[in-house]
């Protein structure tokens, strides 16, 4: 790969004040998306004043203005003047398809809230780790986690049941699936996923697992509401199942989505995953699609921001307690390695039209 050419000073200078505004726009949408606000313009469809997008998101006036003259002079929102001088404000039907809740999985304005909410939970602590490589603990991040459920539902919702699946082993799993399986999501998280999954199976068995009791304890109420009997959710370490245990060839199937690469010991995770399959189990791990090493990310639409998330959580997560720290941009050559070296010796790498930030390692036993 050629050697990238040295910016001029100017230039650069121009790239800092970008960086500097676009740092800035990154709070105040994550701002917007997490009050409500974009929701409640987008239910406008002509200019309102800053005290009738107020009265709409009920907030509070002045902190609505301001945080409007961030949007206008970011062009997020359009500003239009009356006669008289009053500044009305518009968020574009084109913006909105993308930044607001109903966006479903075209939804980029959730992932706002990601880097300021990274900074609140673990800046201290990643400062630290500088200096002496240690990780920081998955509990440590109690709001990101609420985050990452937010965020699944934004994912999983519109695409998991009627895009993702039907394409899963040729469309072989969602008819094994209606017929009746047992399935495993490692990593579960709050259980967005799984608890989809057991609503639209309901001939198939479900099982969570996650290392966080309160994660788990979140999923288990969920479920509960749902009132779906054919999921149950577990407190396990994912490095450290299937040998004997009653997980061993416990499952027909096992997904883990954006999960593997947070494990202290991924290879020991993955190694479980193939002990808990029967011959001719599937396992779907869907990650972050990027080459593994930073040459092979330059061109990565996203390169800077998903190297940022993984800083401030998927490697610090991931080191603690003396662990791998793979980190989020793992990329394709590391994870189809680690999945050979846990035993699977044919990886199919899918990539997925409805998602084109992931990709889909497709393994059987």
């Amino acid at each position: 790969m050629p050697e990238q050419e040295s910016t001029a000073p100017e230039d650069f200078s121009r790239k800092m004040i970008d960086i500097l505004n676009y740092g800035a726009l990154n709070l105040a949408v994550g701002i917007g998306y997490r009050t409500g606000l974009f929701d409640a313009m987008d239910a406008c469809s002509a200019p309102q004043t800053a005290e009738a997008v107020a009265r709409e998101a009920g907030m509070n006036r002045r902190y609505v203005e301001e945080w409007l003259g961030v949007m206008c002079t970011g062009g997020i929102v359009t500003l239009t003047t009356r006669e008289d001088g009053t500044a009305e404000y518009l968020l574009p039907r084109s913006h909105a398809d993308i930044l607001t809740r109903r966006a479903g999985s075209g939804n980029l304005g959730v992932y706002a809230q990601e880097i300021p909410l990274l900074t609140l939970c673990a800046m201290e602590k990643v400062l630290d780790g500088f200096r002496t490589g240690e990780g920081v603990p998955y509990a440590d991040y109690p709001k990101f986690q609420a985050f990452m459920t937010e965020l699944a539902n934004a994912k999983h919702r519109q695409v998991l049941i009627d895009l993702f699946l039907p394409t899963v082993d040729g469309g072989r799993m969602a008819a094994r699936l209606q017929k009746g399986i047992r399935v495993c999501d490692l990593g579960c998280g709050e259980g967005v996923a799984l608890t989809l999954m057991a609503a639209a199976f309901p001939a198939s068995r479900f099982t969570g697992i996650d290392m966080d009791p309160e994660v788990i304890r979140i999923a288990e109420s969920a479920a509960a509401e749902a009132g779906l009997d054919n999921a149950r959710f577990l407190v396990r370490d994912a490095a450290a199942l299937g040998n004997g245990d009653e997980f061993e060839n416990a499952f027909d199937y096992i997904t883990a989505f954006d999960a593997i690469h947070d494990q202290r010991e991924p290879l020991a995770a993955l190694k479980s995953v193939r002990r808990m399959l029967p011959p001719g189990g599937c396992f779907s791990m869907i990650d972050i699609d990027a080459g593994s090493a930073h040459q092979d990310n330059m061109a990565h639409p996203m390169g800077p921001f998903l190297y940022t998330v993984s800083l401030m959580h998927c490697m610090p997560v991931g080191l603690a307690d003396n662990g791998a720290g793979l980190g989020m941009m793992w990329g394709r050559e590391k994870a189809v390695a680690l999945l050979s070296r846990a035993g699977f010796d044919a990886v199919e790498v899918v990539e997925m039209p409805h998602d084109p930030f992931n990709i889909h390692y497709f393994c059987r036993k």
